[in-house]
This record gives C-alpha cells, sequence and structure tokens, in this order.
C-alpha cells in the first residue's frame, strides 16, 4: 500500500479548480509549496502554503524563466524511496519528500492559436513545468503527478478513501497522461518552428499529436476501434463542430461530414454537397440553399438515400425541410436558424454538426495517412486555377455558359476519389463516375447512372446531354473523351499532359467540343 501524500508541489498556469484541491489536500495534512500565482491564490483563499523560493533558498530571476529549476525540488521528486543511497543524500542535502506534484503548462498552443507575436510565443515555451512533470511520471511509484485539473477529483477521491493515498494503478494511469501531454506539448513547439522555416517544408522529424475527444463504438467496421482526436489544427470542419442533436456518430459518418464540408466550401455561392461513402452524389451552387439542394439531389436521388448532406451558408427552414424528405444521416452547416433547427429536431435521430465557420479551400496544411511502418505526410490539396491558369487546346472556345460550368466541375472533381469524372451544367452536376481503375469505366459509370436516373424520372434526354465534363487527371486515350461525346458532353476541362494529348486533342476537335487544359492534377486516394 502506498504511503500517504505528506507534500505537494503546485504550479499551474490554468487555476480552474485550484483552491478546492487546495482545501482537499489541507484536510489531509499535506504541506503545499507552490509557485508565484499558484501561491498567491491559495493563500488569497485562505489555504498555507509555502512559496518556492523561501522553500529552495534561492529567488525567483530572470522574469520568472528560473523558478523551479533547483535540485531540492527535483532531489524530492526524483527519490527512490526504498533505496538506501538515495535516503542518504537527501538527508545529507536535507531534501524532503515530494509525493504529489501538479503542473499545467504555460499555455503555448494556445498563443499561436491566438496569432500572437514569435516573441510572445517563445515566452511561452515552459522549461520547468515539463521537467517537473517527467520527473514526477518517471517516479510514479511514488509520486503521484497531475497535469490537467479534470483530474482533481479523482485523485482527492482516491485519497479519501485511501487515507491520503493513491493507489499505483491511478498513479500509472496520471504518469501515462503526463507523458501524453508533454509529448504533445513538444510536438506543437517542434512543429511551429519547423513551419517558421518553410511553410510547405517537409522537416526530417514530424510529430502528430491529438486530444481524444470523441470515442467511437468502432471505426470502418464492427471490428475496428476508433476515436476521434483533436489537432492543432484551427481549420473550422467536424472535428470541432458542435452536435446539437441525433444519435452518436460514426468513424464513416465523420469521415463523410469531412469530405461534404470540404467541398461545399469550395465556392462562393450557396452550395450544397451530398456524400455518400466518401464520393459527392451530388452538388450545387444556386441563388438559395433550397434551390442547390433541390440540384444536387437530383444528380443521384437513389445513391442520396443515407448520405451526409453539407451546405456552405447557414441554414435555413425551406432548405432543412427539403434535407428531411429523404433519409439522411448527418447534415454540416457553419450554423442553422432557429427555424432550420425546429425542422430538424423533428427527425431525433438525425445528426446535424455545426461548424461555426467554413474551412478555406486554398489556406495550406497537411494531411496524413498511416501505412506499414511509416506515415505518408503531404501539404493539403489547396490548388486552385483561375481564368488566367487555363488554356484553350481545341479549335473551339468553350462559351461563357460552359467556361463557368467547367470551374464547377472542376472544384468538384477534386473532391471525387481517382480516377473521377464529373458531368455539370447550369452549376450542378449531372453524372459523377468514382474511383475506377479505368478512367474510360469512370465515364461509362456516370453516364449509366445518368441514363438510369432520367429513365427513373420518365425523362425522354439524360442530364448529360448538354453537359460539360472534368477530369481529375488527363486522358491517357482518346476513348474515354469518345465516350463523353456519345453521352452528350460539349466540352472538357482536363490537366492534359499525356503523351497522347495530341490525338485526344484531334477527337475533341472532330466532335466540336471545346477543351480547356487546366495544368494541374486533383488525384484523390
Amino acid at each position: 500500500m502506498p504511503s500517504a501524500i505528506s507534500r505537494a508541489l503546485i504550479s499551474v498556469s490554468d487555476k480552474t479548480g485550484l483552491v478546492a484541491l487546495g482545501q482537499a489536500l489541507a484536510r489531509h495534512g499535506v504541506e503545499l509549496i507552490s509557485t508565484g500565482g499558484s501561491a498567491r491564490a491559495l493563500a488569497d483563499a485562505g489555504v498555507a502554503v509555502r512559496e518556492v523560493a523561501d522553500y529552495t533558498g534561492f529567488p525567483e530571476i530572470l522574469g520568472g524563466r528560473v523558478k523551479t529549476l533547483h535540485p531540492r525540488l527535483y532531489g524530492g521528486i526524483l527519490a527512490v524511496r526504498g533505496d538506501p543511497g538515495h535516503r542518504a543524500d537527501i538527508a545529507a542535502n536535507g531534501i524532503d519528500n515530494i509525493d504529489l506534484v501538479v503542473v499545467n503548462l504555460y499555455p503555448f498552443e494556445l498563443a499561436v492559436a491566438s496569432g500572437a507575436a514569435d516573441a510572445d510565443c517563445i515566452e511561452q515555451i515552459d522549461i520547468g513545468g515539463p521537467s517537473m512533470i517527467r520527473a514526477a511520471a518517471k517516479n510514479h511509484e511514488s509520486v503521484t503527478v497531475i497535469v490537467d485539473p479534470a483530474d482533481y477529483g479523482a485523485v482527492v477521491a482516491a485519497m479519501d478513501a485511501g487515507g491520503g493515498a493513491v493507489p499505483d494503478d491511478l498513479r500509472r494511469s496520471l504518469a501515462a497522461r503526463a507523458f501524453a501531454r508533454i509529448a504533445a506539448y513538444d510536438a506543437a513547439i517542434s512543429n511551429w518552428f519547423a513551419a517558421r522555416e518553410a511553410a510547405d517544408a517537409m522537416p526530417a522529424h514530424f510529430a502528430i499529436t491529438g486530444e481524444r475527444s470523441l470515442a467511437l463504438r468502432y471505426g470502418e467496421n464492427p471490428h475496428q476501434h476508433a476515436a476521434l482526436y483533436v489537432t492543432a489544427d484551427s481549420r473550422p470542419g467536424v472535428a470541432s463542430a458542435t452536435q446539437i442533436q441525433g444519435k452518436e456518430l460514426s468513424y464513416n459518418n465523420l469521415a463523410d461530414a469531412d469530405a461534404a464540408f470540404e467541398l461545399a466550401a469550395e465556392f462562393d455561392e450557396p452550395a450544397v454537397a451530398i456524400i455518400k461513402h466518401a464520393n459527392p452524389s451530388g452538388a450545387a451552387v444556386a441563388d438559395s440553399l433550397a434551390q442547390a439542394h433541390a440540384r444536387a439531389l437530383a444528380c443521384d436521388p437513389v445513391s442520396a438515400f443515407g448520405g451526409i448532406v453539407a451546405v456552405n451558408r447557414v441554414l435555413d427552414r425551406a432548405t432543412a425541410e427539403a434535407i428531411v424528405q429523404v433519409f439522411t444521416e448527418v447534415v454540416i452547416a457553419p450554423d442553422a436558424d432557429a427555424d432550420a433547427r425546429a425542422v430538424l429536431a423533428a427527425k431525433k435521430n438525425l445528426r446535424v454538426l455545426l461548424a461555426g465557420g467554413l474551412p478555406d479551400p486554398a489556406a495550406p496544411g497537411r494531411m496524413f495517412r498511416s501505412l506499414a511502418g511509416g506515415l505518408l505526410v503531404q501539404g493539403r490539396d489547396a490548388g486552385r486555377v483561375a481564368d488566367a491558369d487555363l488554356k484553350v487546346v481545341s479549335k473551339r472556345p468553350p462559351t461563357d455558359d460552359e467556361h463557368r460550368d467547367l470551374l464547377f466541375a472542376w472544384r468538384v472533381c477534386k473532391h471525387v476519389k481517382s480516377n473521377a469524372i464529373v458531368f455539370a451544367r447550369h452549376g450542378a452536376t449531372t453524372g459523377i463516375g468514382a474511383g475506377q481503375m479505368s478512367r474510360l469505366d469512370s465515364v461509362r459509370i456516370a453516364t449509366l447512372k445518368v441514363q438510369a436516373a432520367a429513365a427513373a424520372a420518365g425523362a425522354a434526354v439524360p442530364a448529360t446531354r448538354g453537359s460539360v465534363l472534368a477530369s481529375d487527371a488527363f486522358f491517357p486515350f482518346a476513348d474515354g473523351l469518345v465516350a463523353a461525346v456519345a453521352a452528350g458532353a460539349t466540352a472538357v476541362i482536363q490537366p492534359g499532359g499525356s503523351v497522347r494529348d495530341d490525338e485526344v486533342i484531334a477527337a475533341a476537335d472532330d466532335a466540336g467540343l471545346a477543351m480547356l487544359f487546366t495544368g494541374m492534377r486533383h488525384f484523390r486516394h
């Protein structure tokens, strides 16, 4: 059975719950040693506390940069209680054992997130705090360490139940949390320094850390464990969104909602994206969200069943009423007005996420993918093309309407799994072919789905007639383009760069198509 805690060292930046903790420790007869601001807060509340400078006999110097780096503190924390040599050393040097270390760190991450100047961020790099935490966690067999105010209650409860002692399993658990916190803190600092060197550089060492915000029932499949972790990335989206209603989110819900929201954010006009299994079943822009939703749904109403709907405006009643007419798993929006919330609330199982803003599709960032024995890291696909980037390679240039639709289709295509084909007309997708091993098959699948939708709706002419087409990468042969022509496409946008570009351009000219090269590829795996 561990010994009762007799002495505690407290140095916290976040003073949430500090006074209550101090009072509980005092009730157990624990001697409190604390640094400046923490000591003042305790003393002001009537809790007996001893200043660190008084305890060590060494003053705080360098404007607070040095105040806890002293052997009397670290000897008391690190001494192995059953080691005769350690006992002799601390006795010879007048060192007392410290059984509890309560430290949370300078708010470096908050300083960076707030856009603070570099000099201010530097001053928020804690030195003594991580050292004390590491020392206490290393010696967790004898020392309890707390790095999060949320854990105060568990420690006090354990002391109440154990005569002032903390059981072994809780000390080990707290030590693990302590080392995880230090790892995250150091990673944030390291990555901040790396970003100062070059925004798009890949540093020699890169750390990824996150704080678990949501335990999930399972991953992509029921036999896989999963959780959502929040990183320091301030990009608005699924990870930071507030769920205002509905069943608990699943791994697949979160992944699809992220894909939907990123697509909807591509557009300045009111936009709606409907996603199913990470691919859009439809997307559209219009004068209103309700109009955009109707047009996005029309692209593939069958696949939209059980899908994810994302919008890039505050969700309104009319759009909410349209959404709930089709079984939908998740709705994600920057916000929703009171009328829309009331409509959605009638579908109690419908998950509704409010992100508080939109992600910037042109903002830099990093993306990660695990593989056996390693990690792939790349810059976010923030590539966008403007009119000046486009090259007309066909004899016929696109009309103004075709030009607008080509740019729309190109932005949607970026969010479709490769090989990606997107038909569009009047600011709405009319057919989507995704994730095929052959680009020709992607064209065929898009066409077949459109033909099926037209037949189901009793339409005489499939929606691809008069549409434009976007391809995420070049056509390696003319066959895919020929199939697009047969489907009724009138203009094509693609990166170009194939050794058979001349053959493909000739096929476009023979069919009277307009073709634009972007010079930019949008593979998505």
